[in-house]
């Protein structure tokens, strides 16, 4: 039976300078991208889901600033775009700092922590310090230690950035896997053709509000593409597969 874990919503979201009465009700068991031009709000969106970034967020219906640090660590795995460890552990260690909010058993992290190095196919990074890992395997480390931690949701800030085709390919496909699971899975993204084709639900940002909001196809239209990025553009190929031509 897939968990039911509970929505993540933002009501009447406003930050000055940076996001203007935006509102998001996010369903567990959904992949949602954020999209939108740089300086939208994005990542301020982002961090008030997590509860970094002050706001009218609920996670159900409890806001989040009410939530025990502990219990919002369990149930909400944050990603930042540009996440850099202090520390020279290695890859392993780093992963296992995802188990902290958590009071398992030894062989529970164990288990959580190789199955995370194993699905960003990190497993033979484990034991290299993360200094001397390149950008996309210091990215795919950092991912696992989020899902080391098992949340109830991911939200990770352009975590394809780094990752060459094929780990990009194998990353949208194990978070689609999360998200048919229950979990609920939220991305910033720039690639408009990644959200086309992987997204359930697509949110576009434009100036600190919500330009558009529903399934990819609508939210990601060509009249859309034209008010919001400026410029003219058609979806080309089958659904799934599909290309922007510009």
């Amino acid at each position: 039976m897939i968990p039911q874990h509970p929505a993540l919503a933002a009501e009447n979201l406003t930050v000055p300078g940076r996001l203007l009465g935006v509102s998001a009700a996010l369903q567990p068991g959904t992949l949602t991208m954020i999209c939108g031009p740089n300086g939208a709000g994005k990542t301020t969106l982002l961090r008030a889901l997590a509860g970094l970034q002050p706001g009218p967020v609920t996670l159900g219906d409890t806001p989040l600033s009410a939530l025990p640090p502990r219990r919002r660590a369990q149930a909400i795995g944050y990603l930042p775009q540009h996440g850099e460890a202090a520390w020279n552990l290695t890859a392993e260690a780093l992963v296992r700092l995802g188990r902290l909010p958590h009071r398992t058993s030894r062989a529970a992290d164990d288990a959580a922590c190789h199955a995370a190095l194993a699905a960003l196919d990190c497993t033979h990074l484990a034991l290299r310090p993360v200094h001397t890992l390149s950008g996309g395997e210091r990215a795919r480390v950092a991912l696992a230690r989020v899902l080391a931690g098992q949340p109830h949701w991911i939200l990770a800030d352009e975590p394809l950035a780094s990752l060459d085709l094929a780990q990009a390919r194998a990353l949208l496909r194990h978070l689609r896997q999360l998200a048919d699971q229950g979990t609920g899975v939220v991305l910033v993204a720039h690639s408009l053709a990644h959200a086309m084709n992987h997204a359930d639900h697509v949110i576009v940002l434009h100036q600190g509000r919500v330009a558009a909001s529903g399934p990819p196809q609508q939210a990601l239209a060509a009249h859309i593409l034209d008010e919001v990025w400026g410029v003219t553009g058609q979806w080309l190929g089958p659904p799934g597969a599909r290309a922007l031509s510009l």
